[in-house]
């Protein structure tokens, strides 16, 4: 009985179809959901790769139980224990690849408005084929001419398309921030309660914040040495209580009723991590204290065993993974996408309270037809039009291809870059959060003060 349903299913690998699970017992999916997901996976997989490539215990691991590893490697032409097919620069050929077929998909689907057309059938679909299409691109990273140039050159457009990247994360967090705060704001018009929750998390939030600010004064400052620790400490922790004022004040409040303390409150705590993780990838500093060189501003790791550093790169490797999903297909619903042109009225007013409204976008309730026939039930959400810009999604993920190829390779310390060391120390990666903390705070405060200064474009 399963298996024609299963067959069924299968149709979108080499047609149109849309994807969906074998089993009936699955939750209904969406059809722009499921195409999402889909991309989402394949950018996984590569990304898998990347971080294999990128690790030499998992070179090692895949040597002692690879049968005949050695004469792969020559059938392959990759060199000595497929050197070839290991390191930043086979890193840089399969996320080159990758990048390439978000790019071509973005410029293929520029403009598609509806999905009945051929080229959103073909975005929609044939997942065999673009999955083949995927690897040959990979694939063909290592056939390109002159490596020595190409590395040089793609270096600087992977920094500058993940720097583009990280930019896209923190306007989406300064969206969810307002979002967030006016959704509850509007909840406790009805419901007094929503009042208590909201400054119920204000303070927690705040509390964490200025926990942190304890912490790092205690671990990641010295009297003698860590200057630069001390000085960006002080000025984050001073622009965090500037955008936390100027949220409530009279002539952001005239313009921005709902605004208040819950979004820099939320602000506050992510630049207070981006802050604590810049402080942490600093090189470390020593000083000399009784003949010795005793290492200072480090985090205070009670024991330095190697299972527990594994651990520690595996919840980070984890998190590098979450962040680039999330932001890769939260930014491309219709909401978030309308957020990024920072319109005061992107979010509706009407919009129902609840707590874990950012899953869904108002409006979400389709009455379409599903598909019954066997396996999970898939909602045609999109039989009037698109409900995201297919051009932008893929644009998304092929900046997210550029940030993981930056990031998995240490940024520009690529020579020696291994994805054990992610989270060790260097000046890149330091200077690099610690911007981000200030385009975060740059960021909301536009927001703040921009239907200030042009109130004509804010307004309702």
């Amino acid at each position: 009985m399963c298996t024609p349903h299963c067959v069924s299913q299968l149709a979108c690998c080499c047609g149109s179809a849309a994807c969906s699970l074998c089993c009936s017992c699955c939750p209904k999916i969406k059809q722009s959901t499921g195409t999402r997901f889909m991309y989402a996976l394949y950018f996984m997989l590569v990304t898998v790769i990347c971080v294999i490539m990128m690790s030499p215990t998992m070179e090692t691991e895949i040597r002692k139980h690879v049968p005949l590893y050695e004469d792969i490697c020559k059938t392959l032409s990759a060199g000595e224990n497929c050197s070839a097919l290991v390191g930043y620069s086979a890193v840089y050929k399969v996320c080159f690849g990758m990048a390439c077929f978000f790019f071509f998909f973005s410029v293929f689907t520029l403009r598609v408005r509806t999905s009945t057309g051929c080229r959103a059938a073909i975005h929609n679909g044939f997942w065999f084929f673009k999955f083949v299409a995927l690897l040959a691109c990979c694939a063909g990273g290592f056939f390109l001419p002159d490596e020595e140039k190409f590395l040089e050159v793609w270096r600087y457009v992977g920094a500058a398309g993940g720097f583009l990247f990280l930019l896209i994360q923190l306007m989406l967090l300064v969206e969810f921030a307002h979002r967030l705060n006016q959704n509850w704001t509007s909840g406790a018009e009805y419901n007094k309660l929503w009042y208590a929750a909201l400054a119920f998390v204000t303070l927690v939030l705040f509390s964490v914040a200025v926990g942190a600010v304890v912490f790092m004064a205690m671990f990641y400052t010295h009297s003698e040495a860590c200057f630069l620790n001390k000085i960006f400490l002080g000025v984050n922790s001073g622009l965090c209580i500037v955008v936390s004022l100027l949220a409530i004040s009279p002539c952001v409040q005239t313009f921005q009723p709902t605004s208040g303390l819950l979004q820099p409150a939320i602000i506050s705590v992510y630049v207070m991590y981006l802050t604590f993780s810049a402080l942490a990838s600093k090189p470390v500093e020593k000083v000399e204290q009784n003949g010795m060189n005793v290492t200072v501003c480090i985090f205070p790791y009670s024991s330095n065993s190697e299972s527990d550093r594994k651990i520690v790169k595996g919840v980070g490797t984890t998190i590098l993974f979450c962040c680039v999903l999330y932001s890769c297909l939260t930014s491309t619903t219709k909401r978030s996408s309308a957020a990024l042109r920072v319109y005061r009225n992107s979010v509706p007013e009407n919009e129902r309270a609840r707590c874990c409204f950012c899953c869904n976008d108002s409006g979400d309730d389709y009455d379409d037809e599903e598909k019954t026939s066997g396996g999970q039930n898939v909602i045609y959400d999109e039989r009037e039009g698109t409900v995201y810009s297919y051009a932008y999604f893929h644009f998304v993920f092929f900046l997210g291809s550029l940030y993981v190829m930056m990031t998995s390779t240490n940024w520009f310390h690529y020579e020696d870059a291994k994805i054990e060391r992610l989270l060790d120390g260097s000046w890149s990666i330091f200077w690099i959060k610690m911007a981000s903390c200030w385009v975060c705070l740059a960021l909301y405060m536009w927001t703040l003060v921009a239907p200030v200064l042009f109130p004509k474009r804010f307004e309702a």
